[in-house]
């Protein structure tokens, strides 16, 4: 195609805006991986670009809005220049897609999160026949086929690899069932494959992602490899040191990755294991298909092989016919289990789910349990936190921060942790003796 090798011969500058969730941003990534082969390479440079891509997440409230939001903003800026390209991807455009093009003609493409493998051709097309394109077709396979031929090309220190998409759990009041389609697991040796690039791209510690990542469920050679396979098949990966996983499931926390933790020395002592809610009666109307009870049963075992091993989670405020005696169980779970690094939303409504339908509690109500629950979820955090003050810690250092000799990097259970050095230890383990926290992070000096 001449247009295709017409921008092979010069450079153009695409912006790429992110926001919601970690599979987003690995989105991101391999977006930038992929239009690369077509001449359009990524800027910082909000001023003066060529093509803006907006990579959505549906998870967040008001997402919609926010796209209009950012939108408005950026036709203002370019009212008096050369408009740019304007892609809307990832979730809100798969769920939106009718509603977008209606209400904003701006936007040139939109491309849901398992067609962006085809985000190169719908570019070429665009620019060649000046159309408005839609693509929100599923298929996952294919998108992966695709995207194995293209070398992951990210060399952050800490990196994020997916291994699975979609769900099947059809939470009441979830749309990633809609928008990111049933659950995918992708082979087992192609995301070994990446990640070992990853490694040769200097990455040091890799988070595993996926919409339910623990249902991670891969057969080969009448053979079945899951989540604790893929753990302990990177666990031996000399370079590689720390892995993690996000987001999983309370009812696919089976024994074989629970036991990970005592057989791999790499995976981090930290359990992003969203409850959403300490009410069986809430959790029957969520349809999460796990009680409190269930979620206990994990934390022991957990607790159990490391009793230091820290437990971050999801909750949901003001669910429909949350009573505050459900509220009350919710606080009593936060308070048994003391978590960490945790986040917390009131309900509310998304497009085509169970619950898009039910009565909302009232504003004042929901901001309140709001406030009462964040208010307990910083202070365990930040109670966390003083402990560190007078202990020497293991700190795998990201990056250097914009302040004179001070590096940014996270310890074990995640926590930032900002420590000066003036030498360069980006990408090592160093081990730091913490002098002060505060509610979010550590701040220390390198043992020497």
């Amino acid at each position: 195609m001449e247009l295709r090798k017409n921008l092979n011969n010069m450079q153009k500058k695409v912006f790429i805006k992110t926001f919601g969730c970690q599979m987003n941003e690995y989105d991101s990534n391999r977006i930038t991986d992929t239009i690369k082969q077509i001449g359009f390479f990524k800027t910082t440079n909000y001023d003066d670009m060529d093509c803006y891509i907006l990579n959505t997440c549906h998870i967040r409230d008001k997402a919609k809005e926010k796209v209009f939001d950012d939108i408005g903003r950026l036709k203002k800026n370019y009212r008096l220049k050369k408009k740019p390209l304007v892609i809307l991807a990832g979730c809100v455009a798969q769920a939106e897609n009718s509603e977008i093009q209606k209400r904003e003609p701006y936007i040139d493409i939109i491309i849901g999160p398992q067609s962006y493998h085809k985000i190169n051709e719908t570019i070429l097309e665009q620019l060649n026949k000046n159309k408005k394109i839609e693509e929100t077709e599923f298929d996952s396979f294919e998108k992966f086929n695709y995207l194995d031929k293209i070398k992951n090309q990210d060399n952050k220190i800490s990196s994020f690899l997916t291994i699975q998409e979609g769900c099947d759990k059809f939470c009441s009041f979830c749309v990633v069932p809609f928008t990111r389609g049933p659950e995918y697991s992708r082979p087992i040796n192609k995301i070994l494959e990446e990640a070992e690039q990853l490694i040769r791209n200097g990455v040091r510690e890799i988070t595993l992602l996926g919409q339910n990542v623990n249902a991670y469920n891969y057969m080969e050679n009448n053979r079945v490899f899951r989540l604790s396979d893929l753990i302990l098949k990177l666990d031996k990966i000399s370079e590689l040191k720390r892995i993690r996983y996000t987001t999983s499931h309370p009812k696919d926390m089976t024994d074989d990755l629970i036991e990970c933790y005592s057989l791999s020395k790499k995976l981090m002592p930290l359990v992003h294991l969203p409850v959403q809610s300490g009410s069986n009666k809430i959790l029957k109307l969520m349809n999460r298909k796990h009680t409190v009870e269930d979620y206990l049963k994990v934390y022991e075992k957990i607790k159990t092989i490391n009793s230091k091993t820290a437990f971050a989670s999801d909750f949901i405020v003001a669910y429909p016919e949350e009573t505050d005696l459900d509220f009350k169980e919710t606080m009593n779970l936060v308070n048994e289990v003391k978590f960490t690094n945790s986040f917390s939303y009131i309900y509310s409504a998304r497009p085509g789910t169970v619950a898009s339908n039910l009565e909302l509690i009232k504003d004042e109500k929901a901001k309140e349990r709001l406030k009462i629950i964040q208010e307990q979820l910083f202070y365990f955090q930040h109670e966390k936190n003083k402990k560190y003050i007078n202990t020497t810690i293991n700190v795998l250092i990201e990056n250097k921060t914009k302040h004179k000799n001070q590096y940014f990097g996270r310890a074990e259970d995640i926590t930032p942790v900002f420590v000066d050095c003036n030498k360069n230890i980006t990408g090592e383990i160093i081990k730091v003796n913490i002098t002060k926290s505060d509610k979010m992070n550590l701040f220390g000096k390198l043992v020497s």
